[in-house]
């Protein structure tokens, strides 16, 4: 598309301020900057469970911020502990310079990389299924991450450079990330990628999901790929659960069945839980949640709880296959991202937030059952606080209108000024519910009420 052609700004009634910098936006970013929401909010600041617009207007954030945010927007208590690790406690009110940590550090080490690295692998080791938490490979972004857990797979053995993942997955869009993100039917795959089957019509209601998962297809395709591929499969990634693909969450089976595959072929089983970890399955980490214990474990999102910072966590043969500058980058184990993940690290450790999230998964879960009655709502699936709304055809209109009219709706509110803050939708027409851990319960049962209303007057504003 060329620019002449590019659409219109978004806009809302009664919103000048955003409209209008929502308008100074579309001149001067491309599209390409953010994937579509059609509510287009404009956040001026954020604080807990909540967003505020230029105008002042309330959103109930059910997103995190992509499932960032798990601790709630700026904790106060979060922010003092960074400045404190940053040594930014106390700026002074004069003079051009004053000694604090340093912001970056490529090629060199600070004390807070190394605190952080120990106590994000004591964290993960402390856990069921964290044993082969041995070392941390730092990067900013989860694609980033992803693709050094494969660069270090790939480099461990001679001659093994296949790599498996599963179909439908979201890994990121960069290099070998994007080439394990979707499906073989993408016409630029790696050659190296071969794609296996995930369980979506069995796990896509929550009554489906709670059936025994018949193994023997998955079995056979598994049995077949290693005759295909005979001591040639570096490694195996997967998510916890198909979080943009449809937030699909499988019978956990599923994955212990793809970890013993990868025990039986010395292959290297890679989980990419970037936005499942830190609390949001209702574990600290998912692969607890789904009783697996993977060699290397792909960390983000709510890691920095806002802050960009991501890592590949695992076993030392693997990572220590690449030398000097194989995994290195600008931003890695940057001395701000080290901060966060102490600062999110102490909140977890100090204060009983799994607690409040597993009494709010029940809250939210309570909320969604009654939204799938709806006619509107072909399914809801999910776990802890990360849930999917999928959504149908009403009088003609298609599911991916639906979808994308209920986020507008949610947007704009109701009569009393109470409003909604969603994505998407995730693959067409499926709206995910994840709001941060801390969220108060009765705040979170209002807001589902408003959901409710705002999905049964669906027709309303087709």
């Amino acid at each position: 598309m060329k620019q002449s052609e590019k659409p219109a700004a978004i806009q809302h009634p009664g919103e000048d301020e955003s409209n209008d910098l929502r308008r100074r936006l579309n001149e001067v970013e491309p599209l390409s900057q953010r994937t579509f929401t059609p509510s287009l909010a404009v956040l001026a600041r954020s604080e807990g469970s909540y967003h505020f617009t230029p105008e002042g207007r309330k959103l109930a954030d059910f997103t995190s911020g992509v499932l960032v945010a798990n601790l709630g927007h700026n904790p106060a208590r979060w922010w003092r502990r960074i400045l404190e690790y940053m040594g930014l406690s106390q700026i002074p009110a004069s003079g051009d310079f004053f000694s604090a940590v340093t912001l970056t550090s490529y090629n060199a080490a600070v004390p807070l990389e190394v605190e952080a690295s120990e106590r994000l692998l004591k964290s993960l080791q402390s856990q069921p299924g964290g044993a082969r938490m041995e070392q941390v490979l730092w990067a900013a972004t989860g694609s980033e991450a992803v693709q050094k857990a494969i660069w270090a797979s790939l480099e461990r053995r001679a001659g093994a450079n296949v790599i498996l993942a599963t179909r439908h997955g979201f890994h990121g869009k960069k290099g070998l990330a994007g080439a394990v993100t979707g499906s073989e039917r993408d016409p630029e795959r790696d050659p190296r990628v071969r794609f296996l089957s995930f369980p979506t019509k069995e796990c896509e209601n929550l009554a489906k999901r709670r059936e025994k998962l018949d193994l023997t297809p998955y079995e056979n395709e598994l049995k077949a790929i290693a005759v295909e591929h005979p001591g040639k499969i570096a490694c195996l990634i997967t998510e916890p659960y198909l979080g943009g693909g449809g937030s699909y969450h499988p019978q956990p089976e599923y994955l212990q069945l793809l970890q013993r595959f990868c025990r039986e072929h010395e292959i290297i089983f890679i989980l990419d839980e970037v936005q499942a970890n830190f609390g949001r399955t209702g574990q600290m980490y998912a692969f607890t949640h789904y009783g697996v214990e993977p060699d290397i474990v792909v960390l983000g999102k709510g890691l920095g709880n806002g802050i960009p910072v991501d890592a590949a966590v695992g076993r030392a043969d693997i990572l220590g296959a690449m030398h000097y500058g194989g995994g290195s980058d600008t931003w890695s184990a940057s001395p701000l991202g080290c901060a966060a993940v102490l600062a999110t690290l102490d909140e977890f450790e100090s204060h009983d937030v799994l607690g409040h999230a597993r009494q709010l998964a029940d809250v939210i879960e309570r909320g969604l059952e009654r939204i799938a009655t709806l006619p509107c709502v072909a399914n809801i699936r999910g776990e802890g606080l990360v849930w999917g709304i999928e959504l149908n055809a009403v009088g003609g209109v298609s599911a991916e209108k639906v979808a994308a009219d209920c986020v507008e709706a949610c947007y704009r509110g109701d009569a009393q000024g109470r409003a909604i803050h969603l994505l998407g939708p995730l693959a067409g027409k499926v709206l995910r519910v994840s709001p941060p851990l801390v969220m108060p319960l009765d705040e979170a049962k209002l807001y589902l009420d408003l959901m409710y209303e705002i999905f049964s007057n669906v027709a309303n504003f087709q």
